[in-house]
């Protein structure tokens, strides 16, 4: 069994989403296979459309519009098809740059049940794996790391990375503003107006907070990184406390060592254990002792999406 990229492609979330919002005929094409370099991995998907239109990409373009027409006749047939690019393929006169090989399945209208299946889940950031066999069949299942093994493939959709972003002054937006730009889920909460105004100009989604303590409707799941930029830290111990209870792969607070020393001695006090305590980050950010706002924010969330691929690669293992 061949494990690869345990995250969820976003080219393979454009292309169901792609799908399930039109009313066109669709084929949905995945990548089953990979022999030496490749510009993409085993699970990436792309869908090609009736009228000539997709959504996604296979490879740097060396061979979308060859696939589009084999996509055709996948729709014409209404028969899946596997395709062999690179190495050992008949298409001789096509070439991948990476000179690797890519193998291709084409599923011709993919059951709209599935689809709209695929949609529910993500709606409910439910982690899940779509399994393409070798009759073609698609069926969902479980989560499972992305692997292939004798004809099957297996390919885990994860929800994708989210930010909860806490905290007063100019550090919260600006990094909010960075992750809202980088294209991530996000959501910055502060108790003060300015903050959220600063944040909704840098295009945040935003929300107030009337006190030291997250709504009730907020769900933290084990995709979902908390940062808190306070210079009040009275304000953190309630905030922490939920955090540090939920499933989040990263919770981590803004301020010197002496400061994070004195937050987690707080929180032992107030019955926070040893293993909730060895979870929080701080000071955050790859570089020490940051003080400009916009390099403590670049900082953070190259600290965080390090730590996601590390999370990535221990599943990839386990």
């Amino acid at each position: 069994m061949r494990p690869d990229n345990a995250d969820l492609h976003p080219a393979a979330r454009d292309a169901l989403t792609a799908i399930g919002q039109s009313t066109e005929a669709a084929v949905l094409a995945v990548i089953t296979g990979i022999e030496g370099p490749a510009y993409r991995s085993v699970g990436t998907m792309m869908a090609f459309f009736a009228s000539g239109t997709y959504a996604g990409a296979l490879s740097s373009g060396c061979i979308e519009a060859d696939l589009a027409l084999h996509a055709k006749l996948a729709l014409a047939e209404g028969r899946a098809r596997t395709l062999r690019y690179g190495a050992g393929s008949p298409f001789m006169d096509i070439r991948l740059p990476c000179g690797g090989a890519l193998d291709i399945a084409l599923y011709p209208n993919p059951p709209a049940q599935i689809i709209d299946d695929i949609a529910a889940r993500r709606n409910r950031r439910a982690p899940f794996a779509i399994q393409f066999d070798a009759e073609h069949r698609m069926t969902l299942i479980a989560p499972h790391p992305t692997a292939t093994n004798h004809g099957t493939v297996v390919v885990e959709m994860l929800p994708p990375l989210r930010f909860v972003v806490l905290g007063k002054g100019p550090e919260a937006a600006y990094f909010a503003g960075l992750v809202n730009a980088s294209g991530y889920d996000h959501l910055l909460l502060s108790p003060e107006p300015q903050t959220l105004e600063f944040g909704q100009a840098l295009g945040c989604t935003t929300r107030m907070i009337p006190g030291p303590m997250l709504p009730e409707d907020l769900t933290i799941d084990a995709r979902t990184a908390v940062t808190l930029f306070f210079h009040d830290h009275d304000w953190e111990p309630p905030l922490l406390q939920r955090c540090l209870a939920s499933d989040a792969f990263y919770i981590g607070a803004q301020g010197s060592r002496r400061v994070a020393d004195a937050r987690k001695a707080m929180l032992a006090a107030l019955g926070a254990a040893p293993d909730q305590l060895h979870r929080l980050r701080g000071p955050i950010g790859l570089i020490p002792s940051a003080r400009d706002p916009k390099t403590l924010a670049v900082s953070v969330l190259a600290e965080i999406l390090a730590e996601a691929e590390r999370a990535a690669a221990q599943r990839r293992q386990g």
